[in-house]
């Protein structure tokens, strides 16, 4: 009896365990719930720390976001160019390959765009200009994303270390010529390039500045869909990220498909790159790409590596970075404190995967001792 106790008494008290796959609206509702519960902590550390009236807090990040339509435009061309990004790293995270270079990606797409404008602006008419401006962007960005691809498929490099330190290069190269471009000569700022022709401007759809960006992203989100659900390529894409030797076996060319991935990977970057400098910005800094790249990591895993679902999780992101900026703002509270209130929410919407993908079960002692 003894030594049953003393067995029992070291059996866990808590058991987790792999979860069967839930319905989708099950994982939903966990999804909802843990915002809620959110942004009860939330209101809680309001109090506490400022006093101030936490749903005044709330109303204020919605009007921040939403308040007009301006502000509806600008949430809207935030969630495109966030999308875009996110879209790019997919196929690559679905491919287990860990594409943590897509800032510099983008950055180098946007620096192949502004090249383009400034050299070539006063030089070619605009049916030849845009055409070369896309083309160098997805080029640019492409080429960029291949370099790890190839040293991964050959001789089986590291890609996280590989892509990340490739930013560092990318915001390096993108300073230099901000700095040799600068207007005046030595700000270290390009400023708008052609202002007054707007050559290599993304055309404008009526009077919508950011409608031509949201359009192309939300073509580009259908395709990448289809193209990873439906398509060989997507197939072959998802057999890789199971399993290597599995797709080996089945007779497909791993090295190819890693290389094929990446230019795809690069080549949305350097879409996102060019909307980014030509379409919204007609400038380009070290800071254009905005942290997207690190950003898009989580809408891809959040939503899953599904493109549709993306759209969610980026117009969550981007809501809560627009209102917190308004409640900064409004309130005069720094931004540590906005931010803090935005991480909080992001860790509970991360903490819900937890519990789609895993049950907890606790045992009493008791029960425990008696067994």
């Amino acid at each position: 009896m003894k030594k049953t106790v003393e067995k029992g008494a070291h059996e866990q008290l808590v058991q987790i365990s792999k979860r069967a796959a839930l319905p989708g609206w099950k994982s939903w509702v966990i999804r909802v719930l843990a915002v809620l519960a959110s942004l009860i902590v939330c209101a809680v550390i309001i109090v506490l720390f400022t006093g101030d009236n936490p749903f005044a807090i709330y109303v204020t990040m919605i009007k921040g976001a939403v308040g007009t339509s301006r502000r509806i435009w600008s949430l809207l061309q935030g969630v495109a160019m966030l999308l875009c990004v996110s879209l790019a790293v997919t196929p690559a995270f679905k491919m287990r390959f860990w594409n943590i270079g897509a800032e510099g990606q983008v950055l180098m797409g946007g620096l192949a765009t502004a090249s383009c404008m400034i050299l070539f602006g006063n030089k070619l008419p605009s049916y030849v200009l845009l055409p070369l401006v896309i083309v160098a962007s997805i080029a640019a960005a492409a080429i960029w994303a291949l370099i790890p691809a190839v040293f991964k498929a050959i001789w089986n490099t590291n890609e996280t270390l590989f892509t990340l330190m490739m930013n560092y290069i990318a915001i390096q190269i993108v300073s230099y010529f901000t700095y040799i471009w600068s207007v005046p000569k030595g700000s270290g700022k390009i400023g708008v390039i052609n202002p007054d022709t707007q050559a290599g401007w993304l055309p404008i759809i009526g009077k919508y500045n950011y409608l031509l960006n949201i359009l192309i992203v939300a073509a580009l989100t259908v395709a990448i869909y289809i193209y990873l659900r439906y398509s060989k390529h997507g197939y072959e894409i998802a057999v890789v990220g199971e399993s290597e030797n599995t797709a080996k076996y089945i007779g497909i060319n791993v090295r190819k498909v890693i290389i094929r991935t990446m230019l795809l990977s690069g080549a949305l970057c350097g879409v996102a790159g060019l909307l980014l400098v030509s379409g919204t910005d007609h400038t380009i800094t070290r800071d254009t790409a905005g942290g997207r790249g690190f950003t898009a990591i989580m809408v891809s895993w959040l939503a899953k590596f599904n493109p549709l679902y993306m759209i969610l999780t980026s117009l969550l992101l981007v809501f809560m970075q627009k209102g917190a900026t308004e409640i900064s703002t409004v309130f005069g509270l720094n931004d540590s404190f906005s931010d803090i209130i935005t991480g909080i929410i992001i860790f509970f919407i991360i903490g819900s995967e937890f519990f789609i993908n895993y049950s907890v079960r606790f045992r009493s002692r008791k029960g425990a001792e008696a067994k």
